[in-house]
């Protein structure tokens, strides 16, 4: 941020301004200050106006939900622009990159939803079929999550119903009674906070079936229109505001995710632990804002991980 003064006729007028660049263009953002102010009175009005540029200048920068609205000419240039620097394709990744991959997504999207098995604990169970001593359930779990990620590596499905169902019965066939199967009726689903208060409202359950249908055939229609980050990050966060199942929603909504970047050539991108709460965040920034942009910027610093991993090899 930085003071503008403007002078005309013998009046000084001042703005507090910020630059901005969206779409490949620079552009300024202005708060009027006033006119003629002694030094104290521009300092007073400088420090108030602060939190009202901020709040523009984060405005600005907000990425429309193309689930509502049509992404403009400049959304999309800087998206595509987001989308090239990641430099990774699916092509770079090896048979021992993706083993590398599945045990790492496997815990971290386990972990997420609080399971007990830990990194290695993974690998011995996925790689020497070794059991720790920890909940059946957990160690399920990860068995069915590594299946599932060798489901979307091998499907040609984008998104469909079937596929959503199969991949929660997947991974819970051997831990929970509803497995592949979404709430019934009258199965409600309201997550709060820590004082009472409503985080998240699941879709009514009547309406499940019907919203996860417009999500496909969103997506359908627009798999060419949108860059691929695009169309991951909107139908994983729909799916989220959805809540189609009791349990296990975040886990499918991470394989959805990374279905459809693997059906465009880009590569999985693993939501790591350590970053739990920005994913948290960026689900309450699309579900409360209708902005993709924090979901994005998560996926791409999970590539930018995902690189140095490459690196390593």
């Amino acid at each position: 941020m930085h003071l503008e003064i403007r002078e005309k006729g013998g009046v000084r007028k001042y703005y507090l301004a910020q630059s901005i660049r969206k779409g490949g263009k620079v552009s300024k953002l202005r708060v009027y200050l006033g006119a003629d102010l002694s030094e104290s009175e521009l300092q007073r009005r400088m420090e108030d106006a602060k939190g009202r540029l901020g709040a523009r200048v984060e405005a600005s920068r907000q990425i429309s939900d193309p689930f509502k609205t049509v992404l403009s000419a400049g959304e999309i240039k800087e998206l595509n622009a987001l989308e090239a620097g990641v430099r990774v394709r699916i092509t770079h990744l090896s048979e021992e990159d993706w083993a590398r991959f599945t045990e790492a997504f496997t815990f971290n999207t386990n972990a997420i939803e609080g399971s007990t098995i830990d990194s290695r604990e993974v690998s011995d169970i996925l790689e020497r079929n070794k059991w720790p001593d920890k909940s059946k359930g957990d160690i399920s779990e990860t068995y069915g999550v590594a299946k599932a990620i060798d489901l979307i590596r091998k499907t040609d499905v984008h998104i469909s119903l079937s596929l959503i169902l199969e991949l929660h019965r997947i991974v819970f066939e051997n831990s929970k009674p509803f497995a592949g199967r979404l709430r019934g009726r009258g199965v409600e689903v309201v997550v709060t906070d820590g004082h009472g208060g409503i985080v998240h409202r699941g879709a009514p359950s009547t309406h499940v079936r019907s919203l996860l249908l417009e999500l496909v055939k969103w997506y359908e229609e627009n798999k060419g229109r949108y860059p691929p980050l695009v169309l991951a990050a909107v139908v994983h966060n729909q799916f989220e505001n959805i809540h189609p199942y009791l349990d296990g929603n975040g886990r499918v909504g991470r394989l959805l995710l990374n279905n459809i970047l693997i059906k465009h050539r880009m590569p999985p991108v693993n939501i790591e632990l350590a970053n739990r709460q920005q994913y948290y965040a960026a689900l309450q920034a699309y579900e409360n804002d209708h902005d993709l942009r924090p979901m994005i910027e998560l996926m791409l610093k999970e590539y930018r991980a995902l690189k140095r991993m490459l690196k390593k090899r």
